[in-house]
């Protein structure tokens, strides 16, 4: 098996796709999986395939009891992945272009309702440093619906308490993010009083720090997530994208607009966005049912 092709696939992704770590590690886990199967079928080489193998292939994933949304995945990955071989000279035609996609139902993302994301924002209590820094790390999640991995990456350089946003850079697009007097109480109370207690070196420009005063880890964070989901008693799988999820959710039904929460989000496409449209006419649709007397 020409293991170089996807090599040169990975290059093709990170550095003409821009793909993200998430997407770039599906893709390459996706070709490692279909390359041993293709050794199995005694295909030797990945220029060797034809649109039979790439069905076979997908049935395969069926028979083994794969979701309709891996599959769907795995199809992308074969397209994108051929696609790039007949650019690059490999192939004269992508075997996969042609083959159909699984039709997924969408299932639409949980969120927390306002009182339960009032009820979780309370947990953290300002009585020592881990009490202030984790009141200032919900709050900041909430108030902005920014990813963990962006939430982790700020510097202290990022914020601006006297104007009352943030700088938030991801995949060297800039977008500024306002925030609420809460927020703002609460990270001046932490970057004034708390967080050079806990800095280890003069140096760290991080924002958010662990106990030992380096940067915080997503590890770090999804515990935190999990200790005051526990301690708030909510039964929910709280997750850092649930919470920005929420924050999207509950800025619509308070009449801001979409393409408003597109740039805050930080979405490319504005139909990532209408999801969120969605989600609120699913929830109108479930209360007449259960309110409406002839429903």
């Amino acid at each position: 098996m020409a293991a170089d092709y996807v090599a040169e696939f990975r290059e093709y992704l990170v550095n003409e796709k821009h793909s993200s770590v998430n997407t770039l590690s599906s893709y390459l886990r996706d070709m490692q999986q279909f390359q041993t199967w293709l050794l199995r079928s005694g295909v030797s080489t990945l220029r060797k395939v034809d649109r039979t193998r790439v069905e076979e292939y997908l049935q395969h994933l069926r028979q083994e009891g794969k979701s309709p949304a891996t599959i769907t995945r795995c199809t992308a990955t074969l397209k994108c992945f051929f696609g790039f071989m007949v650019s690059d000279g490999h192939m004269k035609s992508n075997p996969a272009k042609a083959v159909s996609s699984v039709k997924v139902e969408r299932k639409y993302p949980e969120i927390l309702t306002s009182k339960e994301v009032e009820l979780f924002l309370d947990q953290p209590k300002c009585v020592d440093e881990k009490g202030f820094r984790d009141h200032a790390m919900l709050e900041l999640l909430y108030a902005t619906g920014i990813r963990v991995s962006e939430l982790i990456g700020l510097d202290v350089d990022d914020v601006n308490l006297t104007l009352e946003f943030i700088r938030c850079v991801n995949r060297g697009k800039e977008r500024i993010i306002p925030l609420y007097a809460t927020a703002v109480k609460a990270l001046r109370d932490y970057m004034e009083s708390i967080r050079p207690r806990l800095i280890a070196d003069e140096s760290e420009r991080a924002l958010f720090v662990n106990m030992d005063g380096e940067r915080m880890s997503r590890q770090g964070f999804w515990k935190i997530i999990k200790y005051y989901q526990a301690k708030a008693e909510i039964d929910k799988d709280i997750t850092p994208h649930m919470l920005r999820h929420s924050f999207a959710v509950h800025l619509l039904e308070n009449g801001a607009d979409l393409k408003s929460i597109q740039e805050m989000l930080g979405h490319a496409d504005i139909s990532s966005t209408q999801m969120y449209t969605h989600i609120i006419n699913k929830g109108l649709k479930d209360v007449y049912r259960k309110a409406h007397p002839r429903a």
